[in-house]
């Protein structure tokens, strides 16, 4: 039997497919090349926070105004739009680990938590439910089949590349997903959602952690958690001199530069938070280089077993720490299912919390081949011996 354009056996009116609609115009323009192909499409929008304060916002997704957005578009398109409470599981799996992260002195990543554990887990199932053959979203990634199974590349826009953000994702759910804009450029979406008379044809991309809109961050983590401004020093890595008081470590950040608060006429870097003291060590540059970092829950995309059949020279990758990097050389370790990457050259400014993805190579078109959360870093041996007499 032959395939349709989804890999689905069967015409496209066969397959139902749930989109998920953040209320912009690349899901909205997924829904509508779906329904244009013939497909049984039916779109669903997430309210993750409270609906009132939500209308107020401005360059978010899922808020207010964005649910409105993602009712009219389907009203254009003629299909169905369902609107799902998600705002308690939403606070529960997203927003109070987030806070929680930063009390630790990590830099959580939230919009992969939000994919992990909210769109692809609850909304997946609530897909399957209503009859759905596949759940479709405007995300910027291509699915290819791979066998039986689907595997994930980078996608054409590499700009928009985001890829980072959905290393999580099981090969279950890969199976089940698909990214009908991974192969088209953002001015060809646009241009699309124009022709087909959409309102979000020009509508701005949402920039911003969604439940953090117009404010820093730390004044949330604050109210969630008030012992994040417990006060404490800042102290130089070299000899751990006090340069002077903070108001909290969940205002800082591994490789930050600007806002510490001290000058001493150089250069000075956050290079370490030391929750346990409540100190924000800070340095030169050159003490920010990274050689080797340590993963936690890491996610394996791969062709290979790594798990079962571990190389003991590792396997090379490419890999990234932050979603604005291009992918670097890396080796990849697997040791009794715990994972670790060393760098063929020196990273820098690794923080704890935030992602390590892997891809078959450093082009364009690499495949995604997992990930890992950063549970520990490693930097230079002189780096290393320094922050040990200072964490005695």
């Amino acid at each position: 039997m032959s395939l349709n354009s989804l890999d689905r056996p069967g015409f496209p009116e066969k397959t139902r497919v749930v989109v998920a609609m953040s209320g912009g115009v690349d899901s909205s323009v997924v829904a509508g090349v779906l329904k244009r192909e013939g497909y049984d499409v039916l779109g669903i929008t997430l309210q993750l926070y409270d609906y009132g304060e939500a209308t107020k916002r401005v360059g978010s997704c899922c808020a207010g105004k964005d649910i409105e957005d993602a009712r009219q578009v389907c009203e254009t398109l003629g299909i169905p739009h369902y609107v799902l409470d998600y705002e308690t599981r939403f606070r529960e799996r997203v927003i109070d680990p987030f806070a929680a992260s930063y009390i630790r002195g990590e830099t959580p990543v939230p919009c992969i938590a939000c994919n992990q554990s909210i769109k692809f887990t609850d909304l997946l199932e609530s897909s399957r439910e209503l009859g759905a053959d596949v759940l479709a979203t405007g995300h910027y990634i291509r699915s290819v089949a791979n066998g039986a199974h689907r595997a994930l590349y980078r996608p054409v826009d590499v700009e928009r590349d985001q890829s980072y953000f959905l290393f999580a994702t099981t090969q279950e759910q890969v199976d089940y997903l698909r990214f009908p804009i991974g192969n088209l450029r953002k001015s060809e979406v646009r241009k699309l959602a124009k022709e087909m008379g959409l309102t979000v044809a020009q509508k701005h991309d949402s920039q911003d952690i969604c439940f953090i809109p117009e404010e820093h961050y730390a004044n949330v983590v604050a109210r969630l958690k008030p012992e994040a401004s417990h006060p404490g020093d800042i102290v130089h890595i070299d000899d751990g001199r006090v340069l002077g008081c903070h108001k909290g470590i969940v205002n800082f950040t591994v490789g930050q530069r600007r806002g510490i608060g001290v000058a001493i006429g150089e250069a000075l870097y956050v290079v370490y938070l030391d929750v346990k003291n409540a100190r924000v060590i800070v340095g030169p540059r050159e003490a920010l280089k990274t050689r080797k970092i340590y993963l936690r829950d890491t996610n394996w995309l791969g062709d290979e077993d790594l798990i079962a059949y571990p190389p003991s020279s590792g396997i090379e990758v490419s890999a990234k720490v932050r979603s604005t990097q291009e992918p670097i050389p890396a080796i990849l370790y697997c040791d009794k299912r715990r994972f670790h990457v060393e760098f063929l050259n020196e990273e820098s400014g690794v923080a704890l919390g935030q992602a390590c993805v892997f891809y078959s190579d450093q082009s364009h078109a690499a495949r995604i081949l997992g990930g890992g959360f950063i549970s520990h870093s490693e930097h230079t041996p002189d780096v290393e011996m320094l922050l040990n007499r200072l964490l005695m």
